[in-house]
């Protein structure tokens, strides 16, 4: 069992440490989609989080897993712990994200395996992490700002549906655009480096470099009232 978010001040921030847990906030809940399955399969940026989450997870759960990826000389750090937590890596040539999902795409249709959305945008995701931020909404005091930084934009329609008493929603997108749906009523903030590149400030608590600890200076920046982040890995 993961134990529920643990929130710990920053700065004047309340942060919710999933950098905590291996393979933070979609480790948390990744289980309820892939368990039941012979083989999942995920098509992931070289950078990407979800790829992690997925391997412990389908380790835990006897599940094989196959991360699809972009071949690079070196292998991202984080696409070598998805193998040592028990992933198979595949490395696919010209990999623009396109190219590598349809390559696991192709993949399942040849073998059968089950093909993982993108970000792990499915109801049961998003209900899940929802139901996390609705309990936890009862533990803390009002909240007049929730902020996430977004990629597929998952946590950003999760956290909307679950801080249901919060004031206002505030999303950094890093990497690809956002959807509208995905966007809801937040306050949209575009980063303006690219997914690969390191945040400039970096956050008083482990955050991944390129993804969550992006947010930290915009939330120092436009920041007011009780503010929580929800920091999703370290």
């Amino acid at each position: 069992m993961i134990a529920d978010p643990i929130v710990k001040e920053h700065e004047g921030v309340l942060v919710v440490r999933d950098d905590l847990i291996r393979g933070g906030s979609k480790r948390r809940f990744v289980d309820r989609i892939i368990a039941g399955h012979d083989e999942v399969v995920y098509a992931t940026p070289a950078y990407g989080g979800a790829q992690i989450a997925i391997a412990y997870a389908a380790s835990e759960l006897g599940v094989r897993s196959t991360i699809f990826v972009a071949k690079r000389g070196d292998p991202h750090p984080r696409t070598l712990e998805a193998k040592r937590a028990g992933a198979r890596i595949l490395q696919v040539p010209y990999g623009y994200l396109s190219n590598v999902q349809s390559k696991a795409k192709e993949y399942c249709q040849k073998t059968g395996a089950t093909l993982l959305p993108f970000g792990l945008d499915t109801p049961e995701i998003i209900n899940a992490i929802a139901a996390a931020a609705n309990k936890l909404q009862a533990t803390l005091p009002p909240i007049d700002q929730v902020w996430c930084v977004a990629g597929s934009g998952v946590l950003s329609k999760s956290l909307q549906k679950g801080f249901t008493n919060a004031k206002s929603f505030h999303v950094i997108s890093v990497g690809k655009g956002l959807s509208q749906e995905a966007i809801g009523k937040a306050r949209l903030y575009k980063h303006p480096k690219d997914f690969a590149v390191d945040a400039k400030i970096k956050p008083p608590f482990p955050s991944c470099s390129n993804y969550d600890a992006k947010a930290w200076e915009y939330i120092k920046r436009y920041g007011k009232g009780t503010i929580l982040f929800w920091n999703v890995m370290g």
